[in-house]
């Protein structure tokens, strides 16, 4: 069990990504936060995990019954919450309490674009207090590829100073979702960058003593929500382990899911 928390009930974002699976995604922040109603839904919601009949009711298998994260992650950036240092905190305390944490992870899932944000950093302190993680998406290391993939302004390398800090102030993973364009495949451009960036993380995050260890690949599984959809397919299976094994080679640890 994966028990998301959607702050963009919106279904707003600051990017738009194109394999994008959120319907009427439109630009924008999360809307201001009910703690009252976050309280209320997250201990009703865990209770029945912990105490009820969930599982029985889904006919979920008994090797199955066991939260594996919470994770922050829904219709758009969660770090756009203005709030987002005040939920992170209040999440923690009650998965704390109901004695949910230490034992599963607690994750967030961003594109990392808010990471100079006060309030951000403050949230990821707290997110490292619970011992929580960053999933941090990293698509495309060109200027070309982010804005074709992740219609994002932000530069590269205002992305990847961004990262450094998420790093800085609590366990960070680099996501990386990976799919064939307009019937390009993994073109050699995005492919030479990206190991170039890899490359720069591994010598950076030894440099500045952080830890940056662990890629995440994965390719598109559902169709997109995008106008770009019918051009966007999922790369073979063959593609993305033949890369995930030329990022080994540069020392990271590497999954890969199909």
């Amino acid at each position: 069990m994966s028990l998301g928390i959607n702050f963009n009930t919106n279904s707003a974002c600051n990017w738009r990504c194109v394999y994008c699976q959120v319907n009427n995604l439109t630009l924008g922040a999360a809307p201001a936060i009910d703690f009252a109603l976050l309280e209320q839904e997250l201990r009703y919601f865990l209770n029945d995990l912990l105490h009820g009949d969930f599982y029985d009711r889904f006919g979920v298998e008994a090797d199955r019954r066991v939260i594996k994260d919470i994770a922050i992650a829904g219709d758009g950036e969660p770090t756009t919450l203005k709030q987002f240092a005040e939920a992170i905190e209040l999440i923690g305390s009650i998965a704390t309490d109901m004695g949910v944490f230490p034992n599963s992870d607690f994750v967030l899932i961003t594109n990392g674009s808010l990471m100079h944000q006060a309030k951000v950093q403050q949230g990821l302190e707290a997110l490292n207090r619970y011992g929580g993680q960053v999933w941090y998406k990293f698509d495309s290391a060109t200027e070309a590829g982010r804005r074709r993939f992740n219609n994002a302004s932000l530069s590269c390398q205002a992305s990847y100073t961004n990262l450094l800090v998420s790093a800085r102030l609590c366990t960070t993973k680099v996501q990386t979702c990976l799919f064939d364009f307009d019937r390009q495949g993994l073109t050699e451009q995005e492919k030479t960058a990206y190991l170039e960036l890899l490359r720069k993380i591994k010598a950076d995050s030894a440099a500045q003593q952080i830890a940056i260890t662990q890629i995440m690949l994965y390719t598109v599984a559902r169709q997109s929500k995008q106008p770009e959809a019918d051009r966007i397919s999922a790369l073979p299976a063959a593609v993305l382990h033949a890369l995930a094994d030329e990022i080994r080679a540069l020392g990271f640890d590497v999954s890969v899911s199909i």
